[in-house]
């Protein structure tokens, strides 16, 4: 009897509990986006102690963190992409390990080996996994296209299935597990480029610019002299991994997805070989320029990354201007250009221009 009367009194139990909980919920979420925003300004304050200028690379590097991905950094030698890397991952209390990249480089340096070892008390030997430095939280792979192909493949397997397979054996990574990738644009006679299909695992494609003059005296000033900045821990790993749950629990609109879409649709030159109607067909430089467009994993990377930017900026929304914002490093390494478009010295980031002009964020 008592067990009918609960069946029957649950529902508006049910319901009363729901109407209570829902405010709280959405107060805590409020709540842990105003904890993200405030730590990202303490982590910009702590990364301004060691590097100067560089603003957008560093948001970029914490967007990727943020949303699981992978980056890779492209700029000359000199511009402090290596100490960028370093000093984010000591404002986020994370392991981290460097790797420079030769021609010489094996798998194994990277990912581990079996060793033999003799057993205490001379009963035989045994085979002991000796872990490669990519057991690590964050991994900073210095000049990525210096290694043959199977060294990348490696590496890429592992930031694709987070975990390594050595022999019979898989280890998985320990979260969170955050790749920065360096290629040097010049001095290219003996590099391995990464072939397309494997750049596409990489989330962002950043730029390091030149620092302007006012920031390289800046830099000359403070690395001349006797003072030293050693930059505080603002978030440790686990909150790392609370906030990566949070971005990906941002709500985002029918509309705001539907352009991000159309924007990744626009990037292809041709119809796909079902019919579609692609919006790409309607951009001039694209089907005079581009031979191959972007995956549908640009569209999630943009997605993805646009529910981190919002959240960076202390909002639970994700809106148009956060995907524009984000086309240019989401998309400039996912779109093959062909050879009219290097003979007229037009590069991925003048496509996307035309196609951030030419795709509109409502179609009603």
């Amino acid at each position: 009897m008592s067990r009918t009367t609960e069946n029957l009194s649950s529902p508006q139990s049910t319901q009363t509990s729901a109407s209570q909980t829902q405010p709280s919920k959405n107060g805590q979420l409020l709540d842990q986006v105003d904890k993200l925003r405030e730590s990202r300004r303490r982590l910009r304050e702590e990364v301004g102690k060691v590097i100067v200028g560089q603003q957008d690379v560093v948001d970029l590097l914490l967007l990727g963190l943020l949303c699981r991905g992978h980056v890779l950094l492209h700029g000359v030698p000199g511009l402090g992409k290596t100490l960028m890397a370093r000093t984010l991952s000591s404002t986020l209390d994370l392991k981290f390990k460097r790797v420079q990249f030769t021609p010489d480089l094996m798998p194994s340096d990277i990912t581990g080996t079996d060793v033999i070892e003799e057993q205490e008390g001379g009963g035989g030997h045994q085979l002991k996994f000796v872990p490669g430095p990519i057991f690590t939280n964050f991994l900073l792979a210095d000049e990525v296209n210096r290694t043959p192909p199977k060294t990348q493949a490696a590496l890429l397997q592992a930031m694709q299935e987070h975990e390594v397979s050595v022999g019979n054996t898989t280890y998985e990574l320990d979260p969170p597990f955050f790749v920065v990738a360096t290629q040097n644009p010049i001095e290219m006679e003996g590099t391995y480029p990464l072939p397309e299909a494997q750049v596409d695992r990489f989330m962002f494609n950043i730029r390091v610019r030149y620092p302007t003059i006012q920031e390289e005296a800046d830099i000359i000033r403070g690395t001349t002299g006797t003072d030293t900045f050693e930059p505080s821990a603002v978030l440790s790993a686990a909150d790392l991994l609370q906030l990566q749950e949070i971005v990906r629990s941002v709500p985002v609109s029918d509309d705001v997805i539907m352009y991000a879409a159309r924007l990744v649709a626009a990037t292809r030159p041709r119809l796909s070989d079902r019919g579609a109607t692609m919006v790409g067909s309607e951009v001039e430089m694209v089907r005079k320029y581009v031979t191959y467009g972007a995956s549908p994993r640009a569209g999630q990377a943009l997605v993805l990354a646009g529910k981190a930017r919002a959240v960076l900026e202390g909002r639970y929304h994700v809106d148009f201007a956060d995907i524009a914002a984000l086309a240019h490093p989401v998309l400039r390494h996912r779109l093959v250009l062909n050879f009219h478009g290097r003979a007229d010295n037009v590069d991925s980031d003048d496509v996307i221009d035309a196609l951030l002009k030419a795709v509109k964020e409502d179609v009603s």
